[in-house]
């Protein structure tokens, strides 16, 4: 199978039989021609995670990974400015070779994880939407283009259709996307950038269907999704067809002409589950992400986490099948 339609055949009848005969209509997107997917994994902050990607290669067996995956702290402003340091090991990761990807995961507001209720959470969004945080974001972007990132992938306030984050949209979508758009404006503001803004939801309905926080076409040039393996019993086969899942996912990203990404994806309370492994690694091969990065400390992980042994034989075997080009 050297080429990439007898992969992609492969992909359906494997999807297909892991669907059974419950596959509701439409059936799923067809798969696409182009390159395979770049691969990564988030190996861990600073340092000690652009350190790690060579390991990480080394272990799957295959060149790369050629995607690099980070997060900005979300405890202060001064974090989410890209003052804390952690930028720097990124950045010589990133110079060392032309066709990298450097993704970071940008907090919209501090005290991220700090459970906050729905009324402050309410509050920050709109003194956001008003400007009053522009200028954090400006100093990001300075930054990010002075160290030579001037091109990274920016997930802004990742699954905010969720409860986790304070940046979580469901308190106020409207101020929300208000919001996003004025954070692009600042960021896209600053000489030298050629920044990618992407709306990353977590898969399935969560606390608000996640089209209702979608920011517009022109302020959102990836549409990515986390998606773990959960919850407990839910198969790879309903991950794919539940309502705002992956089929739909793909759907509304070629509806808004947009590529997709799933820079979040990993085992969760289904413990070590290689079915769900497969069907990932076979789903993005079929449908040509812009990139996919698995998320690599336990209970998520494959490498660094000795929980998953089955899983973990499973991601190294077809790994090299799905990323060759």
């Amino acid at each position: 199978m050297r080429g990439p339609l007898p992969l992609f055949a492969l992909c359906l009848v494997l999807l297909a039989g892991a669907l059974g005969c419950g596959v509701r209509s439409p059936g799923p997107p067809p798969p696409v021609s182009g390159a395979p997917p770049a691969f990564g994994a988030y190996l861990g902050y600073g340092g000690d995670g652009a350190r790690r990607t060579g390991g990480f290669g080394a272990w799957a067996g295959v060149a790369g990974p050629r995607v690099g995956r980070a997060y900005l702290p979300g405890d202060q402003w001064h974090g989410i400015e890209g003052a804390s340091g952690d930028l720097e090991p990124w950045a010589r990761w990133r110079a060392a070779r032309e066709d990298r990807l450097f993704v970071l995961n940008v907090p919209l507001l501090e005290r991220s994880e700090d459970h906050l209720p729905d009324a402050a959470v309410r509050t920050e969004l709109r003194a956001g939407a008003r400007g009053a945080y522009d200028g954090h974001f400006r100093a990001l972007a300075r930054r990010l283009v002075d160290l030579g990132l001037g091109d990274t992938e920016l997930v802004l306030g990742w699954e905010m259709n969720g409860v986790t984050y304070t940046h979580r949209c469901a308190p106020d979508p409207a101020a929300w996307t208000t919001y996003w758009r004025r954070i692009v404006d600042a960021m896209r503001s600053v000489p030298g950038q050629r920044f990618r803004f992407e709306f990353t939801p977590t898969r399935g309905r969560d606390a608000i269907p996640w089209p209702r926080c979608y920011p517009g076409d022109s302020h959102v040039d990836v549409i990515g999704m986390d998606a773990y393996d959960a919850p407990r019993g839910l198969s790879f086969a309903e991950q794919l067809r539940e309502p705002y899942g992956l089929w739909d996912h793909v759907r509304f990203a070629r509806a808004h002409g947009k590529p997709f990404a799933y820079p979040e994806w990993g085992l969760f309370e289904n413990g070590d589950d290689p079915a769900y492994v497969r069907g990932m690694l076979l789903w993005t091969a079929a449908q040509r992400p812009l990139y996919q990065t698995i998320t690599d400390y336990c209970p998520h992980g494959v490498w660094r986490c000795r929980d998953n042994p089955r899983s973990s034989a499973v991601y190294r075997a077809l790994l090299r099948t799905t990323t060759a080009p």
